[in-house]
């Protein structure tokens, strides 16, 4: 990645919320856009946990979550925290009328219009995805490394996907669902909001909101606190 000073005035300046191995992730994934197109100015990373280094991969640190909120500047962000949860209330916190949501697709992700995709704002799509057709993705929902989703899917905003999670097609995800590595959701099948599924779970039939799913096939095994 080039220099910032390098960088032409007409990249949008954008800050990364969250300053652990995610993002670190984010990050890499903004380089890569930037080697295919130059879209984006990394100005910094805040959380409200300090971070052991005052910079990360040479990018500073530059503050929490209420600091960023302060900014008098306009700015894109994006929030790089993997639970559906805590990305969730994050982003309800970043309520300045300066910030606007930034989306970010691995630029060797197929997105042609021909696809029909929609993608909502604050979403992150990682290397190695394959979206098919007809999907519909809501804000701020994540796919991390080689997720699959298949034709007329719908992921409500917040759901997280984990490294290879799967989503057949017509599958519905409601919002924050939260599928761990490896794990799937098959065809037609309609997960409630706010559900865990664990690690190499398959999930192979409807499951309530708000629980947690292991196993295949995934079988609930508690249910999750309310906030």
């Amino acid at each position: 990645m080039q220099p910032a000073s390098t960088f032409s005035k007409a990249l949008r300046p954008l800050a990364i919320v969250g300053a652990g191995g995610l993002g670190r992730e984010v990050l890499l994934l903004v380089r890569q856009i930037n080697e295919q197109q130059p879209t984006w100015e990394v100005t910094g990373f805040y959380d409200d946990q300090v971070p052991a280094q005052p910079t990360i991969h040479g990018i500073p640190y530059r503050g929490t979550v209420a600091d960023l909120n302060a900014s008098p500047e306009p700015l894109h962000a994006v929030v790089a925290v993997g639970s559906s949860r805590s990305r969730q209330a994050i982003a309800g916190r970043l309520t300045s009328a300066h910030l606007q949501f930034a989306t970010l697709v691995h630029p060797g992700v197929a997105q042609a219009d021909y696809q029909h995709l929609t993608i909502g704002a604050g979403s992150v799509i990682c290397q190695g995805c394959i979206l098919t057709c007809d999907i519909t993705l809501g804000q701020h929902v994540l796919l991390n490394l080689g997720c699959t989703i298949g034709h007329d899917a719908v992921l409500e905003d917040f759901c997280s996907l984990m490294p290879h999670a799967n989503v057949g097609g017509e599958a519905h995800l409601e919002a924050g669902v939260y599928l761990g590595t490896n794990a799937t959701v098959i065809n037609q099948v309609r997960v409630g909001s706010g559900t865990i599924v664990g690690a190499g779970a398959v999930v192979v039939r409807n499951l309530p909101g708000n629980c947690t799913a292991v196993g295949v096939p995934a079988r609930t095994v508690q249910a999750q606190r309310q906030p």
